[in-house]
């Protein structure tokens, strides 16, 4: 068994201290207790939450980043990380956002960041907008990272896979299909409803660029994918 990867320490950043400060004197008295629990409820209890409905902390978020320059990407790990190590789900959604909106600032390097990112504290509420639109950035930007979700496909964390099977969602018309299917031949035998509800989905949002190879691939598949992800994959067609 190899040894676990280490867990990045965040670097020291000026600009990450300003918004933390910032954040959690903006979030922390805002949070609603009774919100709160139904909101840990509703994502099963995957961390505890501040419970702050989604538009007020979306308006608490630019008051926290307000005058602050923009960020490289030594200041987009050191803020993610040091979100990551608070309890609070609210503030994970602030660091999955900021890193969204500044992927472009990051490169190769900042893959063991992410990859801490979407194993640790895992549920789909981070891991889809981190694996569309923070994985599927990168490796656009620079193709040679298609090799790390070619080791991500095959990680022995089902969020890392399914970060992989989901980095293209976006991409339509530049969407690598032989490696998306192949993926997905990969990773179909996968007894977990969230690696096979990716594959589905990933197939389902390439349908809408080309109906014909997804409806083909899915035919020639049907005895190995389950019929979960068959369905969600066909679902428009």
């Amino acid at each position: 068994m190899s040894p676990a990867p280490a867990v990045p320490a965040p670097p020291g950043s000026p600009l990450a201290d300003a918004v933390l400060t910032r954040l959690v004197a903006a979030y922390a008295p805002a949070a609603d207790p009774v919100r709160a629990q139904g909101a840990a409820a509703y994502m099963k209890h995957v961390a505890p939450f501040l419970g702050i409905p989604t538009p007020e902390r979306r308006a608490l978020s630019r008051t926290v980043l307000a005058g602050l320059g923009r960020p490289d990407e030594r200041d987009c790990a050191a803020v993610a990380l040091r979100c990551w190590r608070l309890p609070e789900r609210e503030y994970q959604y602030f660091a999955a956002d900021y890193l969204r909106r500044y992927a472009s600032r990051c490169t190769s390097g900042f893959l063991p960041v992410l990859h801490h990112l979407v194993t640790t504290v895992p549920w789909w509420d981070t891991v889809d907008v981190l694996a569309a639109h923070v994985a599927g950035p990168l490796v656009a930007a620079d193709p040679a990272m298609v090799r790390a979700m070619d080791r991500w496909i095959d990680d022995p964390s089902l969020w890392a896979a399914r970060t992989a099977l989901l980095h293209q969602l976006r991409y339509k018309e530049a969407t690598d299909a032989d490696r998306l299917f192949g993926y997905c031949l990969r990773r179909a035998d996968h007894p977990d409803f969230f690696v096979r509800k990716a594959i589905g989905w990933a197939l389902r949002e390439y349908a809408k660029t080309d109906p014909a190879a997804v409806r083909d691939f899915v035919e020639g598949a049907r005895d190995r994918l389950s019929p979960l992800s068959a369905r969600e994959a066909l679902k428009n067609l």
